[in-house]
């Protein structure tokens, strides 16, 4: 499952751009598309149309893929796009769609666990809980694990670079990015997001 925060707020106004698509991660602006896009040859449309909200559903239903932004809802200070603004945020119970939907064994969240990120938020809400991650992999993309329910069953959590442009210098600031890039000047950091997101997908 793929887990976000939440659209900008123009989806939630209904005041959509050109180029939008209303569905998850449907901002112009972000990248999981074009990246799902780039690694599967999806010949997806990026219009505000039905045809491509069908397009994308198509994909997760044939893939087994489940989509889900943690936060149902929040208020900002600044209407913008960014996790760190969003206040009195309240929670959609992840946890309970894992055991709604036991086929779920791994999560993918959009972002690592600064603050108000998807893993950050998805931490706090399992510490209520009682569980606990347990490191797996910790350079980035980060790998957890934790143990859900009796009988035991772990459920895996990897924390990949934002498919946004905000992300885009902590990109350029990674080893492996600039190690890509001393050997190949034409490599850019969407380049890297395919390469990292592909070997989870």
């Amino acid at each position: 499952m793929i887990v976000g925060t939440l659209p900008p707020p123009r989806f939630t106004q209904g005041a959509l751009k050109p180029g939008d698509v209303n569905f998850c991660y449907g901002s112009r602006d972000g990248q999981l598309w074009r990246i799902l896009d780039t690694i599967f040859d999806l010949n997806l449309s990026y219009e505000t149309s039905e045809k491509a909200i069908e397009e994308r559903k198509q994909f997760l239903l044939e893939r087994g893929i489940a989509i889900c932004d943690i936060v149902a809802s929040a208020r900002r200070q600044k209407v913008d796009a960014s996790d760190l603004g969003m206040k009195d945020i309240e929670l959609r119970d992840i946890v309970g769609y894992l055991r709604e939907y036991p086929n779920i064994n791994t999560l993918i969240f959009t972002g690592g666990n600064s603050v108000n990120g998807p893993e950050y938020l998805f931490r706090k809400q399992i510490k209520e809980q009682g569980l606990r991650l347990k490191a797996v992999v910790t350079e980035v993309p980060r790998i957890h694990e934790f143990q859900l329910d009796l009988p035991r069953r772990t459920i895996r959590t990897v924390s990949l670079t934002a498919p946004s442009g905000a992300a885009n210098r902590a990109v350029g600031s990674m080893e492996a990015y600039k190690a890509i890039k001393a050997t190949r000047p034409d490599f850019n950091t969407f380049d890297f997001r395919v390469m990292q997101y592909k070997s989870f997908f």
